[in-house]
């Protein structure tokens, strides 16, 4: 059946193979379980019932890919995509987190269209290269300054905006022990580094009487909170045009990314030959849809399913022993909810500092490409928003490109966004 499936024999692959691969990959990605229900409470939202949202959200989506697409790629809830939910769209714009749920669907509908004609494709493909990578940075950067500032090593301060803060306080040295037990881990090449970090500061906070266990294994929390709570009419708000754009945007970029970095490393997308591209893409399109009915921001296709392709994972069933990990994973309720918020800045630390790498892949010596690509890593953690840094980086880039002559070099997919946040900023100011 397995055969049949998933064309195991066809991939050069085993059942054995693809089993260790899931298993590997769910290990470098399940952080996402104890991150993401920490980031989404922050608005409000029941912190229970986002875990048991979140595990659904990875499972429905990668399930999706495994049986569609026969591809050996992870999703789940997208990091900087939760951020962007929780911190920008309800925290600094001030909308309900219903209203955040209903703008996530109405970017999956939207982004389902353009993954249907086609113009997904020709977003990214109009998109440059040096805004891209800026993009991934940016966002590096605004998860690193949330790290900080929820383990207290970095706080506010009057006179210089922002300061350091008591590094002898146990958040602060419980974060920075996570992060170096994270890096190390990672360093030598041990699976699921992250997750081991999480637990290891988890643990040391109970054993020194810092933050209550809960115990490990229990029947699933209720999804009742967060389950079909969406407010879709508030998110149809002329408020919420730049939030959907943005979400769409990051999306396409972020998904389609990282699905054909990890296809090609798996040799999945050969050049000239027929590949399962259209329907790996239509996996995450639906996942974000459905995501948004069980209460969680937007999944995405996950970097981190590299390691599984790395143990030797091609098909889906790599893909379908990660689903059901994330299944299994509804059991650890109450281990999600015995873990503090200084013991997940460490991952998303180091998540950060692994996203800053893309600005290896920015021209720094054309000023014209360079420029909006710092503005648009720049801003994102400097206004607290990743729609002001992707405002700021697409009309920069128009600007410069046409003052310098250069305006051949402009896509008209990159124009169509600039112009979009202009209309944004002119008649829709926050």
């Amino acid at each position: 059946m397995l055969e049949r499936l998933f064309q195991l024999r066809e991939h050069g692959t085993t059942v054995r193979t693809e089993i260790l691969a899931g298993i590997t990959t769910f290990l470098t990605m399940s952080y996402i379980i104890f991150v993401n229900p920490e980031i989404l409470s922050s608005t409000g939202m029941d912190k229970s019932a986002v875990f048991v949202a979140t595990c659904l959200a990875a499972a429905i989506g990668t399930l999706i890919m495994a049986f569609l697409a026969n591809w050996p790629i992870g999703m789940a809830p997208g990091m900087g995509l939760n951020a962007f939910f929780a911190f920008t769209v309800v925290g600094a714009l001030g909308y309900s987190w219903q209203q955040a749920l209903g703008a996530v669907f109405l970017s999956g509908v939207i982004f389902l269209l353009l993954t249907l004609t086609g113009i997904r494709s020709w977003l990214v493909a109009g998109i440059p290269k040096s805004l891209r990578a800026a993009i991934a940075a940016g966002i590096g950067l605004f998860l690193a300054i949330i790290a900080l500032s929820s383990s207290g090593i970095v706080v506010a301060n009057p006179a210089t905006k922002v300061d350091l803060g008591d590094l002898t306080a146990a958040p602060a040295l419980f974060a920075i022990l996570g992060f170096f037990v994270i890096a190390a881990l990672d360093a030598m090449k041990v699976q699921g580094s992250i997750l081991i970090g999480i637990l290891a500061v988890t643990v040391l906070s109970m054993l020194t009487g810092h933050s209550e266990f809960y115990g490990v294994f229990s029947m699933p929390p209720s999804l009742a909170p967060t389950f079909m709570q969406l407010d879709i009419m508030g998110a149809l708000h002329t408020g919420f045009v730049h939030v959907i754009l943005v979400l769409v945007l990051v999306e396409v970029f972020d998904a389609t990314g990282t699905m054909i970095g990890v296809a090609k490393r798996a040799n999945l997308v050969p050049e000239g030959k027929p590949n399962r591209l259209g329907r790996a893409l239509m996996a995450d399109s639906t996942a974000i849809v459905a995501g948004s009915f069980l209460g969680t921001s937007s999944t995405t296709a996950y970097a981190e399913s590299a390691s599984g392709v790395q143990a030797g994972g091609r098909t889906g069933l790599t893909a379908l022993t990660v689903g059901i990990l994330f299944l299994l994973a509804l059991f650890v309720a109450p281990l999600a909810g015995s873990v503090p918020a200084y013991a997940t800045a460490p991952a998303l630390l180091y998540v950060a500092g692994l996203m800053l790498r893309e600005i290896t892949e920015i021209d720094w010596n054309d000023v014209t490409e360079a420029t909006p690509a710092a503005l648009t890593a720049i801003m994102m953690p400097f206004t607290y928003s990743i729609a002001d840094g992707l405002a700021f980086g697409f009309i920069s880039y128009v600007v410069l490109k046409a003052a310098t002559g250069r305006y051949r070099e402009i896509h008209l997919a990159t124009l169509l966004v600039a112009v979009l946040f202009v209309v944004r900023y002119a008649f829709f100011p926050a």
